[in-house]
């Protein structure tokens, strides 16, 4: 709902603010007066296009704010929180056009595209004129009424969803089998692969521990000399470690009367001893169990020659060879499961099929009914707005194609005839504005309980009628305005003795400049000016005395 608008340096206006409520607001005033400035201006805070001719003569810029209560607005509220822009129940959209002709917007503070104020504004406000902007005029918004209309908002819902998966899955579906020539000789090579690695059956820490015995090996006979050349110098012939040693210890040992220096180097020397004796014991035990191997060797080099030969081909370290394996296995495992996937796909996709075919021929069927009940209740209610010879009519057109659309399996279109004998045309090709916004209040009137838009705007929706169908329009207006808020342009006192809130514009000039004004009429002076619709610019007792009677009522 709107609850407040703000605009500066705009057309003839300096300054104009005012705050709304539920209801009906009727806008009046003078020929001339600017009634309609502040719906355009409102329009501009909804994306309409503007250029710097709006901006007040001598300023540098026009400036308008408009604030919405979006509490019952889930649509508005869900797209905020998308956009990241979402700032409690309030809604701020501003607009700001410069001399230069160049245009900024914001929602709730943030820069904002057109697009995004159009996107917006399209789920808070609906504009009923011989403008541009109104969504009644869209298919989209045309299907959606007939949706909500007969309450099919949830299996049009379901129809979505399930179109969306249905193509979802054929793209993926036809990204596998693009793929899969490519992977089937993936696969190939993979497998070839994966078996040269099962064949070789490398272990983890296998590779340390052959080369380790590698060298072993081809050292062997060297090992050896060098081992029992330690053991004859460590224990054979007269001149040995050992030997000397015990000379050693013995000498000092004879020694009588040692200070600690010399009980120290005895104490070296025997441990020196005990340590000799132990290495040659080892040694001794190595030469013992040692046995030269040839045939082991060249087993040992052909192992490591083949999983050198096998890394260089996979261009790694021998030592990468085992996570390579893992890593080959994993991704033949996953083309498998690709082509798994491929039947499921193909089983998805068949079945997603005959669910959207069952529920948008379901749709449909709903539609057709709901279509007929509707333009029935809208023709009822056009005949009470002086339009009997207009002709109102909801047609269904199948797609030209087989594909899953997101709306079901028909375009939805309003047709109208204003005249006997005339074809039924498009609602976007009426050509009289006032004639457009009556078929748009009578379509209002019968769709408002099940609208999701809050405010409905209309201007000068009585040009052309007088008398009772004025008043006609007043009630249907003022019955919507009691369901929402509704804004009205009006040059009809019998529209406006209906308003819950009346404004009045006014305009004033001296010899520099011209303004508007917008005020909000209390009692009396709803009175002075109804009357003033009534007689024209002189108000009598009597003018007076009928507007008191219709605003009685």
């Amino acid at each position: 709902m709107l609850v407040h608008i703000s605009v500066n340096n705009f057309a003839i206006a300096s300054h104009l603010e005012m705050e709304f409520n539920r209801g009906m607001t009727v806008i009046t005033g003078e020929t001339g007066a600017g009634k309609s400035i502040m719906l355009d201006a409102l329009g501009l805070t909804l994306g309409d296009r503007a250029d710097a001719g709006v901006v007040r003569n001598g300023c540098d810029r026009a400036d308008i704010h408009a604030t919405f209560d979006i509490s019952g607005i889930s649509d508005a509220k869900e797209w905020l929180e998308q956009k990241e822009l979402l700032d409690g129940d309030d809604c701020l959209l501003r607009r700001v056009i410069t001399r230069e002709g160049r245009s900024r917007a914001y929602i709730n503070g943030h820069p904002a595209t057109l697009q995004d104020l159009k996107s917006l504004g399209e789920m808070l406000i609906d504009i009923h004129s011989q403008h541009a902007h109104q969504s009644l005029l869209k298919k989209d918004q045309q299907r959606r009424l007939v949706d909500n209309f007969a309450g099919l908002g949830d299996l049009a819902s379901t129809v979505k969803t399930v179109a969306r998966q249905h193509q979802l899955s054929r793209q993926r579906l036809g990204q596998l089998e693009s793929n899969r020539s490519e992977q089937s000789a993936r696969a190939q090579l993979l497998g070839y692969q994966i078996d040269e690695l099962d064949n070789l059956a490398l272990l983890d820490d296998e590779i340390i521990s052959l080369e380790q015995e590698q060298k072993q090996l081809a050292n062997g006979e060297q090992t050896l000399q060098a081992c029992q050349h330690t053991i004859a110098l460590c224990s054979e012939g007269e001149l040995n470690v050992i030997n000397i040693l015990h000379q050693a210890l013995r000498s000092l040992h004879d020694i009588p009367a040692k200070n600690k220096s010399l009980d120290d180097a005895e104490q070296l020397l025997q441990n020196a001893l005990i340590h000799a004796d132990e290495a040659n014991r080892e040694l001794q035990h190595h030469v013992d169990s040692f046995e030269l191997d040839p045939e082991r060797l060249q087993q040992v080099e052909r192992r490591l020659s083949n999983i050198y030969e096998i890394a260089r081909k996979h261009h790694i370290n021998p030592e990468q060879l085992p996570e390579l394996h893992r890593s080959l296995q994993q991704e033949l495992t996953s083309i498998t499961g690709s082509e798994e996937e491929l039947e499921q796909l193909r089983q998805q996709v068949t079945e997603s099929q005959e669910h959207y075919l069952q529920l948008a021929a379901k749709l449909t069927k709903k539609r057709k009914t709901a279509a007929g009940k509707l333009q029935k209740l809208v023709e009822q209610q056009l005949s009470q707005l002086a339009m009997e010879n207009c002709t109102f009519s909801i047609e269904l057109m199948p797609r030209a194609d087989e594909a899953m659309h997101l709306q079901g399996n028909e375009e939805v279109s309003f047709l109208v005839s204003t005249n006997p004998g005339q074809q039924p045309q498009p609602l976007a090709k009426i050509a009289s504005g006032g004639e457009l916004s009556r078929i748009s209040l009578a379509i209002q009137v019968i769709t408002a309980k099940t609208s999701a838009i809050p405010t409905l705007v209309f201007d000068e929706v009585d040009v052309g009628i007088g008398g009772a169908i004025a008043e006609v329009v007043g009630n249907l207006l003022q019955n919507l305005g009691e369901r929402g808020q509704v804004l009205c342009v009006t040059h009809q006192a019998q529209v406006a003795s209906k308003g819950h809130q009346h404004l009045y514009a006014s305009k004033t000039a001296n010899k520099q400049s011209v303004s508007t004004e917008l005020l909000k009429l209390d009692d009396n002076a709803k009175i002075e000016e109804i009357a003033r619709m009534l007689g024209g610019i002189a108000i009598t007792d009597q003018s007076i005395a009928h507007a008191k009677e219709m605003l009685s009522h």
